[in-house]
């Protein structure tokens, strides 16, 4: 009787964590579905390269695709070297020291803050306290921030993996610290901090929390010019459409949320391939 009943949870147990992952992969299918046939016949070249319209058939995504790709490289060019440098000290320099642990506990703090937070910190810190306006150096400076501590653990995670019998022959060979990071340590970790970079930076892509904070336009009819001009990203005008009460601009929705994921999939392929590419390199 008792090991009867002991099958019967174990099976129930092993129905409940398959409807637990099998529910929501049915949910996400069923969306990307109904995103697919509303979206995909209204993507064509003009979609592509024409303005925001208060005509849906006539309206674009151009200003706000190509702020996003500003965005993006401006946060990646903020974020990526910041990130991987505090890495190196912690796992390299400061490890086990007081200030290092006391740095762990922030970023550890810093992982789980809601996006909306960094919206508030940017827009105190970057568009009032340094005068930076609603810029899209404000909204790179905010997302880096935002995804700082993913990239110093993604890195820090990299630089574990290599083994300490590498340093320690870099050091019986008369290599200082640094030669040994520079030259053993940093290209063996690279393709783990790469992947780690990219996916964060994919993460950044579909914020949208955080830039309405910042100031990012909802509706823009010019394209940014330099770091500091106004911008508006997709994830943005995205929502402008879906607020919308014309059933067209729905279409519109779709279609950008297609052009959305379409990007953090290339994107995700780059890491993939990168990761693939550096492994081969250094083994």
């Amino acid at each position: 009787m008792t090991e009867n009943r002991s099958r019967a949870g174990e099976v129930m147990f092993k129905g409940l964590c398959f409807a637990s992952v099998l529910l929501p992969l049915v949910v996400l299918a069923g969306l990307l579905a109904s995103v697919a046939v509303d979206g995909i016949p209204r993507i064509d070249w003009d979609f592509i390269q024409n303005y925001p319209s208060r005509r849906a058939a006539r309206a674009g995504l151009l200003p706000s695709l190509v702020g996003s790709c500003w965005l993006i490289v401006m946060t990646s060019l903020i974020s990526v070297p910041v990130g991987i440098g505090a890495a190196i000290y912690l796992e390299e320099y400061g490890k086990g020291s007081r200030y290092a642990r006391l740095i762990e506990v922030n970023i550890a703090n810093l992982a789980g803050v809601p996006s909306i937070i960094y919206g508030m910190l940017g827009l105190g810190m970057f568009v009032r306290l340094f005068q930076m306006d609603r810029s899209l150096l404000a909204g790179a400076c905010t997302l880096a921030l935002l995804i700082l501590p993913i990239i110093i653990m993604a890195s820090r995670e990299a630089l574990r993996t290599v083994l300490d019998l590498v340093r320690e022959a870099g050091f019986g060979l008369g290599a200082t610290r640094w030669q040994v990071v520079r030259h053993v340590v940093l290209p063996m970790a690279l393709p783990g901090m790469m992947t780690g970079s990219i996916l964060a930076i994919s993460r950044a892509i579909g914020e949208t929390a955080p830039l309405i904070v910042v100031g990012a336009l909802t509706y823009i009819t010019f394209l940014p010019e330099g770091p500091m001009s106004p911008f508006s990203v997709l994830p943005i005008q995205i929502f402008n459409w879906v607020s919308r009460p014309q059933e067209a601009f729905i279409a519109n929705a779709a279609a950008g949320i297609i052009v959305l994921l379409g990007i953090m999939l290339c994107i995700n392929a780059v890491a993939v391939v990168l990761r693939d590419r550096l492994q081969q390199r250094f083994r």
